[in-house]
């Protein structure tokens, strides 16, 4: 084994609560993660507290000081960055993996931020033979390799449809940063891809219901919940129409101005939400459904992103720059390989289990 894929891998924001479990991820897997973040008291206290982290190099550097990003990359083999909101922690990180000449990996939900990535630093990270990788969690980086793998050796879509069934939604601190973040940038209006790009509406979100699979059945859902998805599908897929829905539970849940954060029931720190992410892919007449199942958004991020970065560092990828997973893994194998631990996952073969799926505005 190579000294790349031995060498510590730094995370950024390591004290967040999508951080906690990335460390621990890694410490899993044998790896060796370098606590870093904006608070020094923070980190040392982590180290302190974390199964399996005493020890741990802790260096810390806030985002706005480039020689402190330099110091603390020094010596790393890559960057995960869980440091929201992403739209002030993203750039400045990836500029310090760019000069370290490091891949950079985050697990950033903001669409706008996960759209920067690619428009500001696309070419700067082809040139420097570097992978940016962007939201590779939950949300962008699980539905993109959902799509990718359901679409099997494909490479068009005539539509991609994605659904989201949680049991609840309990909205980390960073979620409601990010959130207020990515408001603000729309001036409250909405982000939908349709025709082939991003674009803002004003109106009100459709509603409907989506018949997910057995025994969640048909649920009540909001149309057009755009996610980071519909940012990293189509830099690969060709997809005109990207849909996602999202339970009506599940949003009244995040946008509850009293919501109580996430509350651990396990010994790994999980809550006790489930989710089920359903989607179909329509290409030439077919229908083909990937179904993945788990237990909590913000833990599941963390073997993703791990995973993937351990393929970085074994030189498993197939392009330099600012890529979309489906772009550079075996998507299908990248799945398979999170199951059973991690997730569950099912690949309908084509013209089969997919026809079931489907929602109607009311």
């Amino acid at each position: 084994m190579g000294s790349t894929q031995t060498a510590p891998v730094l995370v950024y924001g390591a004290y967040g609560h999508t951080g906690r479990f990335v460390v621990r991820e890694l410490l899993d897997r044998g790896l060796t993660p370098i606590l870093s973040g904006r608070d020094p008291d923070k980190l040392h206290a982590l180290a302190a507290a974390l199964p399996g982290a005493a020890g741990l190099e802790v260096r810390a550097a806030s985002a706005d000081e480039p020689a402190a990003l330099d110091h603390a990359l020094h010596g790393a083999g890559a960057v995960i960055n869980c440091a929201g909101p992403f739209a002030a922690t993203a750039g400045p990180v990836i500029e310090a993996a760019l000069r370290a000449r490091i891949p950079y990996l985050d697990v950033a939900a903001e669409v706008e931020a996960v759209s920067d990535t690619f428009t500001r630093f696309g070419d700067r990270a082809r040139e420097a033979g570097v992978v940016v990788l962007p939201a590779m969690a939950f949300y962008g980086g699980l539905g993109d390799l959902m799509a990718t793998a359901a679409l099997g050796d494909g490479a068009a879509a005539e539509e991609v449809h994605i659904a989201y069934a949680l049991s609840s939604w309990h909205p980390t601190a960073g979620t409601r940063g990010s959130g207020q973040v990515s408001r603000s940038r729309r001036g409250g209006r909405r982000l939908v891809y349709a025709s082939g790009r991003l674009g803002h509406r004003d109106d009100a979100a459709p509603t409907g219901e989506w018949s997910f699979p057995a025994p969640i059945g048909d649920r009540a859902v909001v149309g057009e919940f755009t996610t980071a998805d519909s940012v990293t599908i189509p830099r690969h897929l060709s997809a005109p129409d990207i849909h996602t829905f999202m339970t009506i539970d599940a949003v009244k849940d995040v946008l509850a101005p009293d919501a109580a954060p996430p509350a651990p029931v396990d010994e790994r720190g999980r809550s006790a939400q489930t989710f089920l992410v359903d989607v179909t892919v329509r290409a030439g007449g077919t229908r083909r459904r990937a179904v993945v199942r788990g237990q909590d958004i913000y833990a599941v991020s963390a073997p993703l992103v791990v995973e993937a970065a351990q393929r970085i560092l074994g030189a498993a990828v197939r392009a330099t720059g600012v890529v979309a997973p489906g772009e550079v893994f075996d998507a299908h194998a990248f799945l398979r390989s999170l199951a059973p631990h991690h997730l569950s996952y099912e690949l309908g073969e084509p013209g089969t289990g997919a026809e079931g799926a489907g929602t109607s505005r009311s």
